[in-house]
C-alpha cells in the first residue's frame, strides 16, 4: 500500500509565443508491488506523451516526482487545481468570497 499520494497537474500558457501546455505527473501502484512514477504532457486540448518510470521503493519515486516538479515550476509551469476546466475555478472563486 502506498504512503504517499502525489498528484499535480500544471500549465504553462504564454500567449505571446502562443503556447499553451499542461504536465501532469502521479505515483501510482504497479501490479507486482513497484511504484511508478507516471508524467503526462502536451498542448491543453490535445493528446499528448505519457512515460511512466518504475521504482523499487516509494521513497525514491517521491523523490524522482518532486525533482520532475522542481524542475516543471523552474520552465514557466504552475500548478493548477481543476486540470483546465475554468467552470469549478469559478464556482471555487465565488464560494470563497
Amino acid at each position: 500500500m502506498t504512503t504517499y499520494s502525489f498528484q499535480l497537474y500544471c500549465q504553462r500558457v504564454d500567449v505571446t509565443k502562443n503556447m499553451a501546455r499542461y504536465y501532469a505527473l502521479s505515483l501510482q501502484p504497479t501490479l507486482f508491488g513497484e511504484i511508478a512514477v507516471v508524467r503526462c504532457w502536451g498542448r491543453i486540448g490535445k493528446r499528448g506523451g505519457e512515460k511512466s518510470e518504475v521504482f523499487d521503493t516509494e521513497r525514491e519515486a517521491a523523490r524522482h516526482f518532486l525533482e520532475l516538479a522542481r524542475l516543471k515550476r523552474a520552465k514557466g509551469y504552475r500548478p493548477v487545481g481543476n486540470c483546465g476546466n475554468p467552470g469549478d475555478s469559478l464556482r471555487f472563486s465565488a464560494a470563497a468570497e
